[in-house]
């Protein structure tokens, strides 16, 4: 009987500690998910996932290398402003060199939309990227993304500007005439396309979005400019790099469209990697970009067209901060949803 006792004792105690192994475990496993405070882990806009401790207001490369992304193929994506089809020849002799400056394969996603290219980031589908100039904020502070070039031309000068486009014989001849009318976007991220034309629009005209006239989205900037040109719009607001490109290429002609508002210059699409590639990957990516040699490429050949050369290196916090200012003007929200 005291036998037995023994045994039954001896077991519970190896219970209680097999148990309160696991259960330790479990709560250290939670304790590490648990956000870290923003005195250990300053973030500024960013998502809760991601730390700023630098405050160069980009989410910093993970600290545990158990988290670092190290893919056999890397995932590439262009802003999708127009066919994807054309971008992916555009973009095959860089890709190119990017195989060979990191000894991994390439490969070109052609993605849909901005929503979708910063969900296949964040859900780390997309491992390097170019985002329109709207996007740039969200995918930084939403998806980790860490932009560091913009193209440039052979002198570095680069931007583009947002104009307002309507055709001849519309009836429209200033901004004011928009009125009682109708106003193509193209998405909510977008800068040229949305966000900058919504601000100027409120804070120099005095014209808002549904009290002044019907906004109306057609998805890309190609869309808004072939819609401006076929006058199924009778107004668009557009990125003029992209208008640009395409009456180099035949697609629209300078007389089906009329320009009747011109902005500031905005930065271009920002280029960059996801904040958790492993660092030693992100410096050769990084380098490739500033080591390509462009003539005789097939990206010279499409983006010389909007007199674009060279990849020129920036920092997100110096050249999106007017982005970031009109997007506090439109109270816009980096929360990811």
């Amino acid at each position: 009987m005291k036998k037995n006792r023994k045994y039954a004792i001896a077991f519970a105690v190896l219970a209680i500690l097999i148990v309160g192994g696991v259960l330790f475990n479990h709560f250290r496993e939670s304790a590490v998910k648990i956000p870290l405070s923003e005195a250990d882990c300053p973030r500024g806009d960013l998502d809760s996932r991601f730390c700023d401790r630098d405050g160069d207001l980009l989410a910093d490369p993970p600290a545990d290398p158990a988290d670092w992304l190290d893919p056999d193929t890397l995932v590439f994506a262009y802003t999708p402003v127009e066919d994807p089809a054309v971008y992916k020849a555009a973009w095959s002799d860089f890709l190119s060199h990017l195989k060979s400056a990191t000894g991994k394969d390439v490969m070109f996603f052609p993605v849909q939309s901005n929503a979708a290219q910063i969900e296949a980031m964040r859900s780390g589908r997309l491992h390097i990227a170019g985002f329109n100039t709207g996007s740039n904020p969200l995918a930084v502070n939403c998806a980790g993304f860490r932009p560091f070039t913009i193209m440039a031309s052979a002198n570095g000068q680069f931007g583009y500007e947002m104009e307002i486009l309507t055709y001849p014989g519309s009836g429209i001849t200033s901004v004011e005439d928009i009125k009682g009318g109708q106003l193509a976007f193209t998405s909510p991220t977008s800068n040229s396309g949305f966000k900058a034309p919504s601000a100027i629009l409120k804070s120099d005209f005095g014209m808002e979005a549904e009290r002044d006239f019907e906004p109306v989205f057609s998805g890309k900037h190609d869309n808004s400019i072939l819609g401006v040109a076929n006058k199924d719009y009778p107004a668009a607001s557009i990125a003029n790099s992209v208008l640009s490109r395409m009456i180099s290429r035949g697609v629209v002609s300078p007389d089906q469209l009329v320009s009747i508002y011109k902005s500031q210059t905005f930065p271009t699409t920002g280029y960059g990697v996801v904040y958790n590639l492993k660092p030693e990957l992100q410096k050769q990516i990084r380098d490739a970009f500033f080591s390509f040699e462009w003539a005789g490429t097939t990206l010279e050949e499409e983006f010389s067209k909007s007199n674009e050369a060279q990849f020129l290196e920036i920092t997100y916090q110096k050249f999106w901060e007017v982005i970031r200012k009109i997007d506090a003007a439109n109270a816009v929200s980096y929360a990811c949803e």
